[in-house]
This record gives C-alpha cells, structure tokens and sequence, in this order.
C-alpha cells in the first residue's frame, strides 16, 4: 500500500514537471545535506571538531510553476550519514517536496511545504536493517534562495513530523542488545539548481 502510494505521488509529480516545462520551468537539482541525531543544535555543537561526519548528498528534478508566488514539486535522491557512538548509519530515500514559495526583490525568494520520504535502503556500519518502523514518512522544509537567470541556491531546513525508528541487534556489545536510531534526522540542505 505504501509503495503505490509513493509511485502514484511520484507519476503526479512527474506530470506536474513535464506541465511545469510548459509553463515556467523543468529543471535539475544537486547538493549537499549536513544531518543532525537528536537535537539539531546540539548535534552541531558535538560534531563540530569533525565537520564531515554527518555530510551527504542529494540530486533531483523540480518543476516550478508560478511568478511572484510560485509552486515547486521536486523528486530527489538522498544519500545520508549519521555518526553515533557505536558506528555510522547510512540511508538512500527519495525525498518529494511539495514546496510554495514567494519571490521577492526580483531574485530573492522564501518557500515552505511538507516533504514526503520514501526509504530506499539502510545499513549501520555493515548490517542492513529491515525492521523500519516506517518506509514512507512526512516531513516539513522551509529556507530561503537566490536566482540568478536560469542558477539557483536555496538553504533549507528539513524535520520530520513524527520520529521515525529503525531497531538491530547490536553483537558488538556483550550481552547482545537491541539498539534503535532515528530515520528520520533533522537536516539542512544546501542546493544548486538550473533550469531548463
């Protein structure tokens, strides 16, 4: 049920990027994703003698339909990293941010909306984790960007609506013992985007 509710979102997206071509823009998307376990700010703060640990990457589409207030669907592919104290979680999902936005100065914008995720798969340090509480999760992103022409570069803020666990059977510990990570970490994304 909830694969095909993420293939039917994402064949509306895509019907909305090849309208969207048609209208005000169809374009591509990159960057980097900087992931926070638990409280965002304190996360920061603990990790700040090894700025690298929590990078990942993302690369997608986005249709963007609209002027001064505006509309932008995006479908992306996400690849995180998560350092805990026993080992990194590692995770690819398909994020698909159903964004509006308002455009201001000219080439000044804010945008906002929720963000629906789709995990694609999960390991911690060598172990593939099957038991997600959930694959399909709902979130929320909000940030500002600049454009130039065709370029563009936002900064967002993503969260999660509910937390999200996953649990494994940690053997590295004697006795063995049930460990659980959130899947659904607090990020802030940096993109750069072109339209077509």
């Amino acid at each position: 049920m909830k694969k095909a509710l993420f293939i039917s979102l994402a064949c509306l997206l895509i019907t909305t990027f090849s309208q969207a071509q048609n209208a005000t823009g169809f374009g591509f998307k990159g960057g980097v994703n900087y992931n926070a376990n638990g409280d965002y700010f304190e996360s920061i703060n603990s990790n700040a003698e090894h700025p690298e640990r929590n990078i990942g990457y993302h690369f997608g589409i986005f249709g963007k339909i609209g002027g001064k207030i505006y509309a932008k669907p995006e479908l992306v592919y996400t690849s995180t990293t998560s350092d805990y104290s026993t080992g990194s979680f590692k995770m690819q999902k398909l994020d698909a941010p159903l964004l509006v936005g308002v455009r201001f100065f000219h080439m000044f914008n804010v945008f906002a909306g929720p963000s629906f995720q789709y995990i694609l798969d999960s390991e911690f340090e060598g172990v593939n984790i099957t038991n997600i509480k959930n694959d399909f999760t709902v979130g929320l992103n909000f940030g500002v960007g600049v454009s130039f022409n065709k370029i563009g570069i936002d900064l967002r803020y993503e969260r999660g609506f509910s937390d999200n666990e996953a649990s494994f059977i940690n053997n590295n510990v004697t006795p063995a013992a049930e460990s659980r990570i959130d899947t659904r970490p607090d990020q802030l994304i940096l993109s750069l985007s072109f339209i077509l």
